[in-house]
């Protein structure tokens, strides 16, 4: 018999240490979870002694330092697949999705996405020059493995020496991504959808502060729910169509441009998900974990 069918069963919400609470936003998960009888607590997905395997399944969510410490993260996904505890997302996705460069990949599998250019590691003349032949005169420049807008710089040509001096550093730190500037952040705003078990929930806006251009609360940035365009909600939903399994949760990050939706991120591992825009999302949530509990926990305890 499962474990699910002996108890309620147990999920560990992993987070990081500067919120072993969870974020506000997560908190709403775990009562949720309590209604549809799956006992939940957070757990820092960094402490090594936390008995991971004991529990029947992990949620990831405010894991937000997972791109400053990438070698323990991944070590972390390892002994979770090694123990054979369900993960959501999955760790292939999270591994996928950790690093900057499946914009590439989705954009070869006929998603809308901005130009996006890799600069390799230690290679930062090469930024200038790749920018100037494609026509960029604006253009941002991120760390291929990045999260909240880290390293993550808006340059103008000609460069100036503190801009040249920041591009050293993100050259110096690993690849890079190299994108045209999207005046429609600055100007209209960022639109997330919301996706659980790969159905629409909700959608927010995002926009910048003053003089900002990075959108996220940590940069001043503000965050407003919205009813979407239904043809967006279709486009955006068509991110994740390309993909080879549905992810329990997935926030699709993306501008309008010439009337199409264009992705800017896809968020996979430890994205707000705004759970408290939309009254009714943490127990279809909790739902969606409910049943693949089921489905997982049946095959852990036939194993």
């Amino acid at each position: 018999m499962s474990p699910v069918g002996r108890r309620r069963p147990r999920v560990a919400l992993a987070t990081y240490d500067r919120a072993p609470l969870l974020a506000p936003d997560d908190r709403l998960i775990p009562p949720a979870l309590a209604a549809a009888g799956v006992d939940a607590a957070p757990a820092v997905w960094s402490d090594d002694s936390h008995p991971w395997e004991s529990v029947d399944a992990v949620l990831i969510r405010s894991c937000w330092d997972y791109h400053l410490r990438s070698g323990e993260f991944h070590a972390w996904l390892d002994r979770l697949d090694a123990a054979r505890v369900p993960v959501w997302n999955s760790t292939a996705l999270v591994r996928w999705n950790a690093d900057k460069r499946y914009l590439l990949d989705l954009a070869a599998r006929g998603v809308p996405t901005l130009p996006t250019i890799v600069v390799p590691r230690g290679a930062p003349d090469t930024v200038a020059a790749a920018a100037a032949e494609r026509g960029w005169s604006r253009f941002v420049l991120k760390p291929a493995v990045s999260a909240s807008g880290y390293e993550t710089h808006a340059f103008q040509l000609p460069l100036a020496a503190a801009d040249r001096a920041a591009v050293e550093r993100v050259s110096a730190a690993g690849a890079a991504l190299l994108q045209p500037f999207a005046d429609e952040i600055p100007a209209i705003g960022e639109l997330s959808f919301v996706f659980l078990d790969g159905q629409p929930s909700h959608a927010a806006l995002k926009r910048a502060a003053a003089g900002e251009f990075r959108v996220q609360t940590e940069h001043g940035g503000s965050v407003v729910p919205i009813v979407a365009d239904p043809a967006l909600v279709e486009q955006a939903a068509a991110v994740l169509a390309a993909l080879d399994e549905t992810p329990l949760y997935a926030r699709v990050d993306g501008v309008v441009i010439d009337e199409r939706f264009v992705l800017m991120e896809l968020e996979l591992i430890e994205p707000n998900l705004f759970l408290a825009h939309s009254g009714d999302a943490p127990a279809r949530l909790a739902t969606a974990i409910a049943k693949r509990l089921e489905v997982d926990g049946s095959r852990r305890g036939s194993a």
